[in-house]
């Protein structure tokens, strides 16, 4: 698997991972985090894009997941304020937003997620109370349950999460 900047050329495939993702959503238990607003909507993703944010997994020529990521000094202005808990860290941090997998291959959105982790050392994620597959890669993948943030979409608290 490879990890690339996501082309507007992408962005068709880019948005059927993110429709299958809401499907998928839906059948495990967690309809509103996505499915409620029909998230992630086409123009931020080409913002994303336009950014260099947007990054895609590949394997075998064929797109396997999708994600947004960034790096910085308070990058996410969500993560500003944290409630029931605190942040480990509060040096640089990368975020990773909107990751969906193809379900094509297994364990890409892991992929993913250490990719970040390789980039900045310090990464923060959140999800949504009711996504327990995605809870469950996270604290697989080196995560602490931190605390609660509240995203600007909605608001539905979300479960924030960091691994030093």
């Amino acid at each position: 698997m490879i990890i690339r900047n996501t082309t507007l050329s992408d962005l068709p495939e880019v948005m059927n991972i993110y429709a299958g993702a809401r499907e998928f959503m839906a059948k495990t238990g967690n309809p509103k985090q996505w499915g409620a607003t029909n998230w992630p909507p086409e123009d931020l993703i080409k913002d994303d894009i336009a950014q260099k944010h947007s990054y895609v997994c590949e394997h075998e020529g064929k797109l396997a997941a999708v994600f947004y990521f960034n790096s910085g000094i308070s990058i996410d202005p969500c993560y500003d304020n944290i409630t029931d808990g605190a942040w480990i860290g509060d040096e640089n941090y990368g975020v990773v937003h909107r990751i969906a997998s193809s379900q094509n291959v297994k364990g890409a959105g892991g992929f993913c997620i250490d990719w970040a982790y390789s980039q900045c050392g310090h990464l923060r994620m959140d999800t949504h109370g009711d996504n327990k597959v995605m809870q469950k890669c996270l604290i697989k993948h080196g995560f602490k349950q931190c605390g609660v943030i509240y995203v600007v979409e909605d608001n539905d608290p979300r479960l924030a999460y960091e691994r030093l």
